[in-house]
């Protein structure tokens, strides 16, 4: 007599309907990873360009205000050419080897670096602050890329600035001061500089980085325009 035996297997799986919502639910957590190392990404590229743009115009700026404040060395002005001196421009003249060793003749600034303007350029490249030697012969350098906007205002005392709407890179003056006209009479400076920087990804999607705009300021005061009778 034959008998057989027969037990339940233990062993089991996914349905189909299972595995399908295993499925779908794997997906829906790539595609969230995906979208969060995309957005960080976009952010990360975004500010390691506001970064670079800030340290540039920043390493501008420093330069401009110490060789503004040293304007008109060796000399009997402020060291500011009037006539080629604006908002968005300032040339500055420096006699920087009046004062050389014994026995030097030197007595006008037409050496290298006594004779330089800084300017905001405007063309198809773009926008960026430029610095010209105009002596001994004229050579121009790239000084910070880019810059959007410059503003140079010029008084005769020191003044109680603040910086003004954004958007127009400039300062507000408090009530009573005022541009001093004439550049000679200039002891005191204050240079603006504003870095702009254009949205990064799309609208309404996870890591957009809307446009903006950074402005630096810097005082100068001349410090030798109280040294004429020397």
């Amino acid at each position: 007599m034959t008998k057989c035996y027969s037990s339940a297997s233990t062993e089991a799986g996914f349905s189909l309907i299972e595995l399908l919502v295993a499925m779908g639910i794997t997906l829906v957590i790539l595609g969230l990873v995906s979208s969060m190392l995309a957005s960080s990404f976009t952010i990360r590229a975004r500010e390691n360009r506001r970064s670079q743009a800030i340290a540039d115009a920043q390493r501008a700026l420093n330069l401009m205000s110490r060789e503004i404040a040293n304007a008109g060395v060796g000399l009997n002005t402020n060291g500011i050419v009037a006539g080629d001196s604006a908002l968005t421009s300032i040339r500055i003249r420096s006699n920087l080897n009046a004062f050389a060793l014994a026995g030097s003749t030197d007595a006008i600034a037409d050496d290298e670096h006594e004779d330089i303007k800084y300017r905001l350029i405007d063309d198809a490249n773009g926008k960026y602050l430029v610095r010209q030697n105009i002596q001994p012969s004229l050579s121009t350098a790239v000084f910070a890329n880019p810059v959007d906007d410059l503003k140079i205002r010029y008084f005769n005392q020191k003044v109680a600035w603040t910086t003004a709407i954004m958007n127009s890179c400039d300062i507000t003056l408090p009530t009573g001061a005022a541009e001093e006209a004439n550049k000679t009479l200039v002891k005191y400076v204050v240079i603006s500089v504003c870095v702009n920087l254009p949205a990064a990804g799309t609208q309404g999607v996870a890591g957009y980085q809307p446009p903006s705009r950074t402005q630096l300021v810097s005082d100068v005061v001349l410090r030798n325009t109280g040294l004429f009778s020397y």
